[in-house]
């Protein structure tokens, strides 16, 4: 399972080679790590191994991962709200639909594989606080 897998001395060896957003952007790595658990503890299900801020990246929004989720430029003003795109996740973040194919090539078929996406309330919360936080009380203000 993703939270499951990273104490894995396997994810961590491949950990220590890449960082965060390249393992998520990396078919083969993001297939690999997804199937580790899988392989070790004989689960019942596989979670895609992703961040809930893929999307973010499509909408013209960088980001970097150090070692958490942070905005390089926090949305504040409605300009910038304006300046979003929608985005096409097939153009944007192919490397998604890569990784499900390679597990779902390896993965038994008894086996299901569970993903996982950021709800339109937690990426505006990312997106306007800049960051998580206990309190969001930048998007709170915004709101």
């Amino acid at each position: 399972m993703r939270q499951a897998g990273r104490y894995l001395p396997e994810y961590r060896k491949i950990r220590s080679q890449v960082d965060f957003l390249t393992l998520t952007k990396t078919p083969d790595l993001a297939a690999e790590v997804t199937l580790q658990p899988v392989r070790r503890f004989e689960m019942d299900a596989a979670i895609l191994f992703s961040d809930i801020m893929t999307p973010v990246e499509g909408m013209g929004v960088k980001m970097e991962f150090n070692p958490g989720p942070k905005v390089a430029d926090p949305i504040r003003t409605a300009s910038q709200i304006e300046a979003l795109r929608i985005p096409d996740l097939g153009e944007n973040a192919p490397f998604v639909t890569e990784a499900i194919r390679i597990i779902r090539q390896e993965l038994p078929g008894s086996v299901p594989l569970i993903g996982f996406a950021g709800a339109p309330f937690t990426l505006f919360c990312y997106l306007v606080e800049g960051q998580g936080s206990k309190t969001f009380s930048q998007a709170k203000s915004f709101l």
